[in-house]
């Protein structure tokens, strides 16, 4: 457990001579999640956080809401020929209440680190599961100045891209700019579901009063994460998809895209934003 990185050979070439040294890797490795003894999905994830990013996962698909709905989560045995534990392996159990989704050949998903459950799921599905409708939460209001802040913040934190650059980030924010936690992996969905996963553990779902903010684009899964958690706001350095944008709109979700210096896109919900009046501006 714990492998966040690896060391591998690498032929450095800088200006013109060339070097034999080891470089600091990503670890990336297959990670099956388990629904009560039955197979549900494979994510491509750097080790680390698995109970949390499996939790989350199920937060995202409508299973899980609260902690008292995980009986317990534990690593299975590997698939390796002496029977040892790869900890790639884990099995959710749940309470005995939680309504469990259909599992079927057909249902059983994999993911990668760059799309994953693409083509699952649709915006009325989002809409009609979710539990912590976004247009009900409290009023959150932030500014432009705030979010402008929050990209060099994420950076800082980035504590195994600084090693590798090779790692995607997620981070919680209060709705004033304190940073409530942040998560690595190769994969943006799941540092997301990690992050969502330790809020159920900790219980703090609905997270109806914090800001997302994720490293590259922003696709539609982390929109359908972001509002699946409770969370009203969701900015990105790059771009948004276009179905992104359309669940945002369905959903009430703020979305905010190319977060990059003082410059941003608002592609829905900027009523959550504190602008001026855009008739008056410049542009």
């Amino acid at each position: 457990m714990g492998r966040v990185t690896e060391r591998r050979r690498v032929i450095r070439v800088r200006d013109g001579a060339v070097s034999a040294r080891p470089d600091t890797l990503v670890a990336e490795e297959p990670l099956e999640i388990r629904l009560n003894g039955k197979p549900l999905a494979i994510t491509m994830r750097t080790p680390g956080d698995d109970f949390a990013l499996a939790a989350g996962f199920l937060v995202s698909e409508g299973v899980l809401g609260a902690a008292a709905e995980v009986r317990n989560i534990v690593y299975c045995a590997g698939a390796t020929a002496d029977g040892s534990n790869t900890y790639n392996v884990v099995d959710v159990q749940t309470a005995p209440e939680v309504l469990l989704p259909d599992i079927t050949l057909e249902r059983n998903v994999y993911t990668t680190s760059s799309c994953g459950l693409c083509g699952k799921a649709s915006l009325d599905a989002v809409r009609t599961t979710a539990r912590w409708p976004i247009a009900d939460t409290p009023a959150v209001r932030v500014d432009p100045e705030l979010l402008a802040s929050l990209p060099d913040r994420l950076r800082a934190a980035q504590r195994v891209f600084e090693r590798t650059g090779g790692l995607h980030a997620a981070a919680l924010f209060t709705e004033d700019g304190e940073l409530v936690d942040i998560r690595e992996d190769v994969g943006r969905h799941n540092a997301v579901d990690k992050l969502v996963g330790r809020a159920l553990q900790n219980g703090d779902l609905p997270l109806s009063r914090t800001l997302l903010l994720v490293s590259g684009r922003a696709s539609f899964e982390l929109a359908q994460k972001a509002v699946m958690a409770g969370i009203p706001v969701l900015a990105a350095v790059s771009a948004p998809s276009s179905l992104a944008v359309d669940l945002a709109a369905e959903t009430g979700l703020t979305l905010v895209g190319f977060l990059r210096g003082n410059s941003m896109n608002i592609y829905a919900g900027e009523e959550r934003v504190v602008l001026g009046d855009p008739a008056t501006q410049q542009g």
